[in-house]
């Protein structure tokens, strides 16, 4: 069994990675993975005043943690905002940590991504990626469509995440733009059902609340060629309703897909069909979450390769970087479009 250590106690540390593992310890199925001595917390911002509930033990810096702790034996979940993970991940091997889940996406640069694939190789760290969309049961479904050929051959990929993100904008600026936010997740499932891409066009829009501005936060757009496909992703942080549906083309039938919208329906949904026959919909369980958190503990334990899933990681990281850069030269604002209305987008021929 091994402990647990969740360093970043917003939305990501408590509300949604302690909110799944306290699940999974009261459930009592995986009592072979998760030690149900108290999961130690540490808050990076203010470790004076860590976060107090049952279950939880705060810990005002590492090495205290490494006091109550034995590295071999701990899992590090790594929940800080993706502008601040390398000096935390170096403070973390020096004290001997090496099991580490590091929330998506792993940095939001390039060079960032250089320099902890650098320290990983350096220091031997064990690093995931947290992809729940990737050990979805949905995701699965859809990649078992693709591989069994029953539609034909996959044309298209089209994925919108929408929902709205306004206060937490305003709260935290731990993500630089709104490709850092939904995307990591969706480009993923792309480029597992696809294959390798290459950028082939991108768009971005501030977030506007009132007479507030927060550049780069709004509504954010990829297309993706890949070999044989394209993918298309939007995400809208301003939209006032929530989706998660990803419409597959095939060349002979079409699926489309909802993944689960919250922490309190944990089901998803998958109509697909050829063309012209009567069409499928199922409607089936999809913790993601837990199933992930399941899967990577028992990978860390077991020493499955985590490699292939850190080199997706940053695989992501670097598309959208390109997209960033792509809207970067752009500048703030689309000749086609109002002036002020900070939409900026480019296209790629290449």
């Amino acid at each position: 069994m091994d402990r647990t250590l969740i360093i970043g106690l917003g939305r990501a540390g408590l509300g949604l990675h302690w909110a799944v593992l306290r699940k999974l310890r009261a459930a009592g199925r995986h009592a072979d993975l998760f030690d149900t001595a108290p999961v130690l917390t540490l808050d990076p911002p203010a470790p004076e005043a860590p976060a107090r509930a049952e279950g939880l033990r705060p810990v005002a810096s590492v090495a205290e943690a490494r006091t109550l702790l034995d590295p071999e034996h701990t899992v590090v979940h790594l929940c800080t905002p993706p502008i601040a993970r390398l000096g935390l991940l170096r403070e973390l091997a020096a004290a001997g940590f090496r099991r580490i889940i590091v929330e998506k996406p792993l940095a939001v640069d390039r060079q960032s991504v250089r320099e902890i694939l650098a320290l990983a190789r350096s220091e031997r760290l064990r690093l995931a990626i947290v992809a729940p969309w990737l050990a979805s049961a949905l995701t699965a479904r859809l990649e078992r469509l693709v591989q069994e050929g029953a539609l034909g051959e996959l044309r298209s990929i089209d994925i919108r995440q929408s929902k709205p993100r306004m206060s937490r904008t305003l709260t935290n600026g731990g993500h630089p733009t709104a490709f850092d936010v939904e995307p990591p997740h969706s480009l993923g499932v792309c480029l597992r059902l696809a294959g390798e891409a290459a950028l082939a066009a991108a768009e971005l829009t501030d977030m506007r609340i009132g007479d507030t501005t927060i550049p780069g936060m709004g509504r954010a757009e990829l297309v993706f060629r890949h070999e044989e496909a394209t993918s298309r992703i939007v995400s809208d942080l301003t939209a006032p309703v929530r989706e998660r549906r990803v419409q597959l083309e095939f060349t002979d039938g079409r699926a489309v897909a909802h993944y689960p919208n919250g922490e309190d329906d944990h089901y998803a949904q998958l109509r697909f069909s050829r063309t012209g026959r009567p069409e499928t919909w199922e409607v089936f369980p999809d913790d993601a979450l837990s199933a992930y958190f399941v899967d990577t503990y028992r990978a860390l334990r077991d020493g499955t390769d985590l490699e292939p899933q850190l080199r997706l990681g940053a695989r992501v990281v670097e598309l959208l970087a390109d997209a960033k850069d792509a809207t970067r030269r752009l500048g703030s604002t689309d000749a086609h479009s109002p002036a002020g209305s900070g939409r900026r987008q480019v296209s790629h021929a290449g």
